[in-house]
């Protein structure tokens, strides 16, 4: 059944105008990843007046392809000047911008490109045959369930802590409670605004995280007397040993990214984050990690995009959106007179398995599309540091004011690029910060509804049988943190 509906979408969708929609969306998504800020949801939402002069299959085609062009197109500023273009793509700085300071971008953003390619023909392959079973399994998510998975997430900021988790669960924390400014989601109490109206909407994520990542590299390439700028580019494709090692750790990301883009709340940088845990985790040399190692890279890479194209299993099975970005798809749908849910695949099948064989389609543009500009992105790395550094706060600037049209916006941006800045001069890492940041609001709601459940009792989700396996994560993960920290003191001394 699902074979013929395959075939059947690919027949409706294989004619030039629907293949030209196609590469027009994988390369606005390319572009939207790259630029820092912009994000698939803006871009997405400013083509909405376009929906009705463009036939239904080709807009919706269209759409779904900027939604999985902007998971690849993110990690290359990532890799290049240390800005991430998507918040999944945060990850990715660790070792990609590690590479490109060796002199090995090329093969940085290659493996990126074969990782996500892998990943998501995995989270395709589980939308084409097992859609209802995979959507189903979202259902037995409840408050409590979420609560342990993000608690399990929280942990895993041990992974990215430099050595000490002191400072890695500190700088959570701080995210976590940043997240606190603005209304509070239950009471619709307004708290820490300080009387400033912009902060009722709460800080946004874009000139938080532009500012700890992107104005930090810059004021640090500026800061530096002796230009560390590459000189030279070695080559373009990883070698043999690493591509064997990319594509593992893409099989794993991709199993790992499809198996939560099914759940609604999991966004794709959560999945990059736990993916970066899990290879650091089972890795002979963790410490490696953050200086230039494969797996950092293809791993998150993996598993953003098989979180986002699994998210899409049920928004077309069930009708609920896990993202901003596919709710507006959704609403796309719903224009052209398609309800997505349980009878779509029967009432509108021909749009549905249209969609599917076009993000088989778009997979591949992509991967034709990013290959051969290896060469020419690695290239970008060969601009003097100065230049690069002031072009990448211009870039940066405009960013964070485009994203609300807001000068507070451009202001959060500076401080938290002084903050960055602080906090590389004395080591604390900055990435369990944003992954507090991501998920704090979701890890409120989900606590605050699971006490409400249970009236008060904290004992009752242990009732739960998948929150307490969720919550021995927890603990194994803060034992497994704990000891890798003591094993590399021990090894120090």
């Amino acid at each position: 059944m699902e074979s013929i509906g395959l075939l059947m979408g690919f027949e409706k969708i294989l004619n030039l105008q629907n293949l030209g929609f196609a590469f027009i969306g994988a390369l606005l998504g390319t572009l939207v990843g790259v630029l820092p800020g912009l994000g698939p949801a803006s871009a997405i939402a400013l083509l909405f007046p376009l929906l009705g002069h463009l036939p239904p299959v080709g807009a919706i085609i269209m759409l779904a392809g900027i939604y999985q062009g902007s998971q690849y197109g993110g990690s290359t500023t990532s890799i290049l000047v240390n800005v991430p273009g998507e918040m999944s793509s945060i990850v990715t700085c660790f070792d990609g911008y590690a590479m490109t300071k060796q002199g090995r971008p090329g093969p940085a953003l290659a493996i990126s490109a074969i990782g996500s390619f892998i990943a998501a023909t995995i989270a395709m392959i589980a939308l084409t045959f097992s859609a209802p079973l995979l959507a189903n399994a979202a259902i037995i998510f409840g408050p409590p369930e979420y609560f342990g998975l993000y608690l399990l997430s929280l942990t895993s900021i041990i992974g990215f802590s430099g050595g000490s988790i002191f400072k890695g669960l500190l700088t959570a924390l701080f995210g976590l409670f940043l997240t606190l400014v603005g209304v509070d989601p239950m009471s619709g109490v307004i708290r820490l605004t300080f009387k400033i109206p912009i902060l009722s909407g709460g800080l946004d994520i874009v000139p938080v995280f532009i500012g700890l990542f992107g104005i930090t590299e810059a004021l640090s390439q500026l800061e530096e007397t002796i230009d560390g700028t590459v000189k030279k580019i070695g080559r373009l494709m990883p070698t043999w040993e690493e591509l064997k090692r990319g594509i593992f750790a893409s099989l794993r990301g991709g199993l790992l990214g499809t198996a939560l883009g099914v759940l609604p709340g999991m966004s794709p940088s959560i999945g990059s984050f736990l993916s970066y845990d899990l290879e650091k985790r089972i890795s002979k040399h963790p410490e490696k990690f953050g200086t230039g190692m494969i797996e950092g890279i293809a791993g998150p890479e993996a598993a953003n995009n098989g979180t986002s194209i699994s998210g899409m299993i049920p928004m077309m099975s069930l009708g609920i959106p896990t993202c901003a970005t596919l709710a507006l798809v959704l609403a796309a749908l719903v224009v052209y007179g398609v309800q997505p849910g349980p009878l779509m695949f029967t009432q509108h099948a021909e749009m549905a398995w249209s969609v599917i064989a076009s993000l088989y389609i778009g997979n591949l543009m992509l991967l034709i599309l990013n290959l051969p500009l290896v060469g020419l992105w690695a290239r970008l790395s060969l601009v003097p540091s100065h230049i690069m550094a002031g072009a990448v706060i211009v870039l940066c600037t405009i960013a964070s004011w485009v994203n609300r049209f807001s000068m507070f916006d451009c202001w959060l941006m500076f401080i938290f690029g002084l903050i960055g800045y602080y906090m590389r001069k004395k080591n604390w890492p900055p990435a369990p910060l944003v992954l507090g940041f991501i998920i704090g609001p979701m890890t409120e709601q989900s606590l605050r509804q699971t006490i409400s459940m249970y009236g008060g009792n904290l004992l009752g989700p242990f009732s739960r049988p998948l929150f307490v396996c969720l919550f021995i994560g927890a603990l194994v993960s803060l034992f497994f943190g704990f000891h890798m920290q003591r094993r590399a003191t021990v090894m120090k001394d």
